[in-house]
């Protein structure tokens, strides 16, 4: 096994254990940091390492007893420290005006420096080849004052009424909401690193109070990234935000790298990573834990899925922890735009209520179409339902109608989804509750293909029941095997289940069935 390295900034690099297993290494590696005249033992935990503190136009070398990884960090040209520009980082001044100044001032190949501190704001503004870097100790604060955030506008005219002004955005609409506490409107070449936190202030006494009742405008995140390009985030650790924590929306060549993101179980909304009709998407080495969906999928409903037909894809999901969320890994429901090419890879999900959690619906339209996911080489432990794919979502005030929730074949035409290729190979699922796999398309449009190969799934000692899905007509239950209705073609290899109370196929308008292996039939 030797380090790669995945990026390199002027002050920061992040490398990768190739082979090094899902999320944490086996065993900590002890390695060695040489460059600058100084030598650095360090200790690396994660498959995924990030390496601060380094010196512009440096060469580095890092040792990992034999394996040797060379480097050299980028240029820098200047530090703009935003004590100098009146920030106090107390936690009682507010330091947004200063530290705005400071991003404003800041020319390119320069960084703005959050040293130590409390650096409580009320929301930023991101700007093109910006380097922002929160040090060990710092902590960006969000602040509970709605008379002084900005509202994006959901959607603006032009004056001849031929195009239109997308800024703010909620669950898959052009709607008003809140600035993200770090707001980037297409802004290009960004960076933003380091050991540092950003707090949302989410609690139940301020942004989660009433969660469900909107007025008028909606909750911030912590992150919302409106068609910008080139964006790098790495290290940071995000807490409690207000709403979803990570939002890129119509934005492509992004890298989410060894990020850490935190909320409470029973927290409304918080989402750990929203990519809503992205392109060229990484996110490797990050840790969820929070009271929603880890990573959730997306690309509009039926307007803008329909009338911007940008799709989320290329997205690549590596080396990270998804813990205590609703789905690890989710598809949906807002994804009008349609979902392709999405490749999760040597993760591990703990706790979740469901591993793959797609989510559709008849309505979301002909540009709905979910193609070419992979999962490969994952761990589940206590995940109740592993693999789930749902046509029959019961979202939206017309989410339990006859037409959504009918279950005879309607008319295909405009507004019918479709699933058309679900990938696993290489899967060990441990203490699951309620079933192996549920796999629910549409009678007038089948999921095309589900290929399973390699994966065993055994059961929890006491399993609690839970629906696997969340439609009309879904019972609870506990050990169930694979379920799957209006499919294709359903393809088993090698594929094991332990512990299942009943049938370990229950099929219902699979079209072809084909199994080699395993223990299914």
């Amino acid at each position: 096994m030797a380090w790669t390295l995945t990026h390199v900034s002027a002050r920061y690099a992040v490398v990768t254990l190739e082979g090094g297993g899902l999320y944490d290494l086996q065993a900590p590696r002890e390695l060695t940091l040489t460059g600058g005249g100084e030598t650095r033992s360090l200790t690396a935990r994660q498959v995924v390492t990030c390496l601060f503190g380094l010196r512009p136009d440096t060469a580095y070398r890092l040792a990992d007893g034999e394996d040797i990884l060379d480097f050299s960090p980028l240029h820098e040209a200047f530090t703009l420290d935003v004590r100098d520009f009146g920030a106090r980082g107390d936690g009682t001044q507010d330091d947004t005006a200063a530290i705005q100044a400071a991003i404003l001032a800041c020319p390119p190949q320069s960084r703005v420096l959050l040293p130590a501190g409390v650096w409580r704001v009320t929301h930023l503004f991101l700007r093109d080849h910006l380097r922002l870097e929160l040090a060990q100790g710092a902590t960006l604060l969000g602040s509970y004052d709605k008379a002084h955030l900005p509202v994006l506008p959901g959607m603006l005219q032009s004056w001849d009424e031929e195009t239109e002004y997308n800024l703010g955005t909620w669950e898959g609409n052009p709607l008003p909401c809140y600035a993200a506490l770090l707001t980037g409107l297409h802004a290009r070449d960004v960076e933003i690193y380091g050991p540092g936190k950003v707090e949302g202030s989410g609690a139940p006494d301020t942004w989660w109070k009433d969660a469900k009742q909107i007025k008028g405008v909606f909750r911030p995140r912590l992150m919302f990234l409106n068609r910008c390009e080139d964006v790098t985030v790495a290290g940071l650790t995000f807490c409690n935000s207000p709403s979803w924590n990570l939002h890129p929306y119509f934005s492509s060549r992004l890298k989410f790298l060894g990020v850490t993101v935190l909320a409470p179980w029973d927290s409304p909304n918080t989402d750990g990573f929203d990519p809503e009709s992205c392109r060229d998407v990484l996110l490797s080495g990050a840790r969820f834990s929070l009271g929603d969906d880890c990573i959730a999928v997306k690309s509009g409903k039926i307007y803008m899925g329909s009338t911007y037909r940008t799709p989320c894809e290329n997205l690549r999901i590596t080396h990270c922890l998804m813990e205590n969320g609703h789905g690890a890994v989710t598809i949906g429901s807002e994804m009008a735009g349609g979902v392709r090419g999405l490749t999760v890879e040597d993760c591990l999900f703990r706790h979740t209520d469901r591993g793959l959690r797609i989510k559709t619906r008849r309505g979301r339209g002909e540009q709905a179409v979910v193609e070419d996911v992979y999962f490969h080489r994952l761990v589940m432990e206590g995940v109740k339902a592993p693999f789930t794919a749902n046509c029959f979502y019961f979202c939206d005030p017309d989410g339990k109608s006859d037409y959504v929730q009918c279950r005879e074949k309607q008319p295909v035409d405009e507004r019918t989804p479709e699933i058309r290729s679900l990938r696993f190979a290489d899967i060990r699922c441990r203490d699951a509750q309620a079933a192996a796999a549920c796999f629910l398309g549409l009678p007038e449009k089948p999921i095309g293909l589900i290929e399973m190969t390699g994966v065993e799934v055994s059961f929890a000692q006491d399993p609690q029941p839970m629906a696997p899905v969340m439609c009309c007509g879904a019972e609870p239950c506990v050990r169930g095997g694979i379920q799957a209705e209006n499919v294709a073609t359903l393809r088993l290899t090698d594929v094991t289940l332990h512990g299942v109370a009943g049938e370990k196929l229950e099929l219902r308008g699979v079209e072809k069935l084909e199994v080699t292996g395993g223990n299914v039939q």
